[in-house]
């Protein structure tokens, strides 16, 4: 698995080596000047491929290997509000992609599984509220959270002649900001078999104490499945949701 980096924006030669990946945003465009900004603005982006707008949609696909964070932060700049909406490849899968959520109250992250083929997925993850340092995290076997980490068992390993476990995410890396970021791939990773685990954050590298923090895999959606624009759970657009979300609130 690639090394994690703390760095916010990940350098080019880290991007190059990750697999193709297609990521459909939701962006607030009032006009074809819009639609013109934004694909010029990603064009500019290392590792972007190919950019497709549906204006009618206000949706946005790009294809590439930069991450998805730095798509967001990309989008951002031209001054629109932009949602990560779905993520896959052309071929179909039965479940491309999900995610896991840390909502705090310390403790915030997000992390984003995508399926690029059946032997590899790509995982990307944020997190910030952490001292800074080393940690060890792990995809768990349950997503019972009931007693917090202690209940999520054992790290994932389908294989268990295998020696380094398929669930063991090696280490995270915070910044003196507080604040992490991973980019990389996973082997023989299967996102299908991930939904209702969890993932967790241990305070050592090697994963000997009881465990930071824990949040459950869920299915996230993939390309074209979600272009809804209004949360009918409590009735709020989709702009008033963002990856502010998930860093803890400034008092």
């Amino acid at each position: 698995m690639d090394s994690p980096s703390s760095d916010q924006k990940p350098p080019a030669q880290n991007a190059a080596v990750l697999p193709e990946l297609l990521s459909e945003f939701m962006v607030d465009m009032k006009c074809e000047g819009c639609v013109n900004s934004v694909k010029n603005k990603l064009q500019t982006v290392d590792g972007v491929k190919n950019v497709d707008v549906d204006f009618s949609n206000q949706v946005v696909r790009v294809l590439g290997t930069s991450p998805v964070k730095i798509l967001a932060e990309t989008l951002e700049q031209t001054g629109r509000k932009a949602r990560l909406i779905g993520q896959g490849v052309p071929e179909d899968f039965l479940v491309s992609a999900a995610v896991s959520e840390f909502k705090g109250p310390n403790i915030f992250g997000v992390v984003r599984l995508a399926q690029i083929n059946m032997e590899l997925a790509r995982i990307e993850a944020t997190f910030s509220g952490l001292p800074p340092g080393k940690y060890g995290w792990s995809i768990n076997e349950f997503g019972d959270l009931t007693k917090g980490v202690a209940s999520t068992g054992k790290v994932f390993n389908p294989k268990k002649s295998e020696k380094e476990p398929l669930g063991d995410l090696g280490t995270l890396e915070v910044d003196e900001k507080g604040e992490a970021f991973y980019s990389g791939v996973k082997e023989k990773l299967r996102v299908a078999d991930l939904i209702g685990r969890s993932i967790v954050v241990y305070e050592t590298k090697d994963q000997s104490d009881q465990g930071l923090t824990a949040a459950v895999i869920a299915r996230s959606a993939g390309v074209g499945e979600n272009y809804k624009k209004l949360c009918t759970c409590d009735g709020t657009t989709i702009w008033e949701a963002t990856n502010a979300d998930f860093v803890p609130s400034k008092v």
